[in-house]
């Protein structure tokens, strides 16, 4: 394809893609995992909503315990879990290694810890549940204990991801420190 003026000079064709520059990987890694990350802290904001919700109806007596159960213990305890949430959304749009570091060390102890703690603490009332079919604490109809473990077992997964991406942003953060080092 010719232009204007006339035909194009050597070596603007197009054949000369070897020679540019590329984006290095862990710039594409770290924007990349910033996504994923955000995702996920916006999936861990809905969860702690609807649990931050539960004990605000509950506590404030908003409607019947008949209708929605009084909060276990570990759901007070995870709402201390937005506090890696907030150090997460801190941390991503300028790189702060400090503040990611905070997120997941607190993510471990605010969110995964009471995590734990209550699927202990509901096991017998789950094990009452399936071996005999009798539940005491209901949620708009549903069993309580069926409707905090689905929440138990997302709110896994999205803390397990959040850490996990949150290492490999580190790492990929990393890298790029080190080359400006040598430098």
């Amino acid at each position: 394809m010719a232009s204007r003026a006339g035909p194009r000079a050597t070596g603007t064709d197009g054949s000369d893609y070897q020679h540019r520059e590329r984006v290095a990987s862990h710039y594409q890694m770290s924007v990349a995992l910033k996504s994923e990350i955000k995702k996920l802290n916006i999936a861990h904001a809905v969860v702690w909503f609807l649990v931050a919700a539960q004990v605000l109806v509950s506590q404030l007596n908003l409607v019947s315990h008949k209708v929605v159960a009084s909060p276990y213990q570990w759901e007070y305890t995870y709402l201390l879990s937005i506090i890696p949430t907030v150090f997460s959304f801190m941390a991503l749009p300028k790189n702060n290694i400090s503040y990611l570091v905070i997120s997941m060390i607190s993510g471990g102890l605010f969110c995964i810890g009471p995590i734990l703690y209550g699927g202990m603490e509901m096991f017998p009332v789950a094990q009452q549940l399936y071996r005999h079919g009798k539940a005491y604490r209901f949620i708009f109809g549903f069993s309580a204990v069926s409707i905090m473990y689905l929440v138990l077992i997302i709110s896994v997964q999205v803390h397990g991801w959040q850490i996990y991406y949150s290492k490999k942003l580190l790492d990929a953060w990393f890298t790029n420190t080190q080359d400006k080092k040598k430098k």
